[in-house]
């Protein structure tokens, strides 16, 4: 079952974006800004859950970049926090997750995203339409 994030899932989401015990202590911080972030709709996120359980989750936080060149849109995204559990990974949960992400960005006029990669998850984001630079990729909706 897929959901969006709510304020109370903030220690959740702070977990997947530090998810190694040694960035343990980086947890309450973000718990606190994810929170605020979603009450004013800059943080839009999606969770899987499995028995009530939340084996995966992805967000998209909204950031005011200002027109620029070429392009008058003042928003721009940063897909977020995908993570899933070990137990859970190659079901497709993350595509689903970050398509919705992808969604709700583009239903609030965002068509420039990027987002920090690894190896492992490049192919996913290459299929999802961003385009590799460095360590970071991006995408811009073509509509």
């Amino acid at each position: 079952m897929f959901r969006p994030a709510t304020v109370a899932d903030a220690p959740t989401l702070a977990f997947h974006r530090y998810p190694e015990e040694v960035d343990a202590a980086e947890r309450p911080p973000y718990a606190a800004w994810v929170a605020g972030a979603l009450e004013r709709g800059v943080y839009l996120g999606w969770l899987a859950e499995k028995g009530g359980k939340v084996v995966a989750g992805a967000g998209v936080t909204l950031l005011e970049w200002g027109p620029s060149r070429g392009d008058p849109q003042p928003w721009r995204g940063r897909v977020v926090n995908v993570w899933t559990d070990p137990d859970f990974r190659r079901r497709g949960l993350a595509r689903e997750l970050v398509t919705r992400c992808l969604a709700a960005a583009r239903g609030r006029g965002v068509s420039r995203l990027s987002l920090g990669t690894t190896p492992q998850a490049r192919a996913l984001y290459g299929a999802l339409g961003f385009q590799a630079s460095g360590t970071e990729m991006t995408r811009v909706d073509p509509g």
